[in-house]
């Protein structure tokens, strides 16, 4: 399959033009991975395209078949969302790697509305990071949710283990975050396209070394609670890439832990609550 630029997509990404060609942001990853070529040479996803160029897309080998997971314990419901436990080690929707053997597979025919590739999917968390999340059934549901997470009105509580020692009981840290300009595989503070970012945590145990956080994001940025505890000098333990690998741990010790929010349709409030899964329980018990 070929596709040439046409004037008015210069300057555009390339996985952002292949995904209104091949309909899924998730098949325009999966064509950057297979070796689409832009004039003969392959490129990463983020390169800016040139007016006239050619883009020649390879044909890989089929994704190796992943059967679909558990279905996660549900915790509300009714015809309109779910709110559901994810597990760690969990993605939440197909993308680059990960075509298969997701959230969504797991849900499959029980959500909707949105992208086709990742249906229902309003907010996310991160592979290691269990807890809560809302998901849409529906097309009008999907908008709705949508729009609460615009306005800020959902209210989503974690709990962080972090290594070091707070300063305070409380803090609020407003630091921008995004794209790293050096490592675009990274979130941090030295971006060229920052998005505000707001945290706000409280002390609820306190160790020699080690503190349990209850944090609250006014913000919802991807990595947010990990940057901005590392930014402050409060690493998340067990996270690999901004923290700390210690006390065992196979995963990040994050877990979202309350979900609360108006619901879209009939105005209820509702509060929604996820305990420790037991292999951060036991870390905790073990610090006592």
């Amino acid at each position: 399959m070929k596709l040439s630029v046409p004037a008015d997509a210069a300057g555009q990404r390339l996985d952002r033009f292949l995904a209104a060609h091949l309909g899924s942001r998730a098949a325009a990853e999966r064509a950057v991975d297979d070796g689409a070529l832009v004039d003969g040479a392959r490129r990463a996803k983020s390169f800016r395209l040139v007016a006239g160029q050619e883009i020649e897309l390879v044909q890989g080998p089929p994704p190796p078949f992943v059967p679909p997971p558990a279905a996660p314990n549900v915790v509300w419901e009714d015809e309109h969302l779910l709110v559901v436990e994810k597990p760690a080690g969990l993605v939440v929707h197909p993308g680059a790697g990960h075509a298969t053997g997701t959230l969504v597979d797991a849900l499959a025919g029980r959500i909707a509305g949105g992208d086709p590739a990742r249906p229902g999917i309003i907010h996310r968390l991160d592979r290691d990071t269990s807890g809560l999340m809302v998901v849409a059934r529906s097309d009008e549901a999907y908008d709705r949710l949508s729009a609460l997470v615009r306005e800020r009105a959902f209210e989503r509580v974690y709990l962080a283990l972090v290594h070091g020692r707070p300063q305070s009981r409380r803090g609020r840290i407003e630091a921008a975050v995004g794209r790293d300009r050096n490592d675009p595989t990274r979130i941090s503070l030295d971006t060229d396209s920052p998005r505000e970012a707001v945290t706000e945590f409280e002390v609820m145990q306190l160790w020699t070394g080690h503190a349990l956080l209850r944090v609250r994001l006014e913000t919802g940025r991807m990595h947010q609670i990990r940057i901005h505890l590392a930014e402050i000098d409060l690493p998340v333990s067990g996270d690999p890439v901004y923290g700390v690998r210690e006390l065992g741990l196979s995963r990040q010790f994050l877990h979202a832990a309350e979900l609360s929010f108006d619901h879209p349709f009939t105005g209820e409030r509702i509060k929604t609550r996820s305990e420790l899964p037991p292999e951060l329980a036991d870390v905790l018990a073990a610090l006592i």
